[in-house]
């Protein structure tokens, strides 16, 4: 059984899909709630591959939407992330405020730290914590490449990891890599705030909560990186000892 397969199974009853936005950095789904997770589009040399029943998505349940995180189209993968993600009733009291790179900063003091995914605060995480390794599919200079994680994760003292590989389908083969003493954090706002990641290992889990349907709506809708998105909490769940 696959993460995937376990958080959507986790999903109770169903809701209709009341918006769908696709913007150049962030998708956005509402329907119980709003859910994000990132724009991710294949490669392809002629142009993209096609979203399945473009037009028409919103007749769809939000049940039915989130199947489509399943899909290796990956702008079908990221509407159906973000379709899950608007189904998921989060105990908020569960969430403390806190984000990604604070919560980091803090766990990572002398410590070996494996990030899997780009984020822009990585020049100034770098001198707080004891090693830190950046594997990309894209490496930029002083990153590696995504091939490197298999030799790099087990070394990790504290693992973070993109939610984006929700999307593409490497999570699962990620998260085997792990060293079982290593903490185990997701982050970004395709994270599912879900308890279901704690039972795959998960430690931490550090996301986006909406919290202003009409402010995010109008962010991504003009082309917002998500340090611009408006309307959102930045949160933390830890996996209860």
């Amino acid at each position: 059984m696959t993460v995937l397969d376990d958080l959507l199974n986790s999903l109770e009853g169903d809701a209709p899909v009341r918006m769908i936005l696709v913007g150049a950095h962030w998708t956005l789904v509402c329907s119980r709630r709003c859910g994000l997770a990132a724009t991710l589009i294949n490669d392809h040399p002629h142009g993209h591959a096609m979203v399945r029943d473009a037009g028409r998505l919103h007749l769809k349940s939000a049940r039915e939407l989130a199947e489509y995180a399943r899909s290796d189209t990956l702008l079908e993968a990221s509407i159906g992330v973000a379709a899950l993600n608007s189904l998921l009733e989060a105990d908020e009291s569960q969430f403390v405020e806190l984000n990604a790179y604070d919560l980091l900063a803090q766990e990572g003091q002398g410590r070996n730290v494996v990030l899997i995914g780009h984020f822009p605060f990585i020049s100034k995480l770098r001198p707080i914590v004891g090693q830190l390794w950046v594997v990309e599919q894209h490496p930029s200079q002083g990153e590696y490449p995504a091939e490197a994680a298999v030799e790099l994760v087990p070394q990790a003292d504290i693992i973070a990891i993109t939610s984006s590989t929700l999307i593409n389908h490497t999570l699962d083969d990620l998260l085997k890599l792990r060293s079982p003493q290593a903490t185990l954090m997701l982050l970004g706002p395709s994270t599912p705030l879900s308890p279901v990641l704690f039972t795959h290992r998960a430690t931490l889990l550090s996301g986006a909560w909406v919290i202003d349907e009409e402010a995010v709506v109008r962010s991504i809708s003009q082309g917002a990186s998500f340090r611009q998105v408006e309307g959102v909490r930045l949160v933390t769940m830890r996996k209860p000892v």
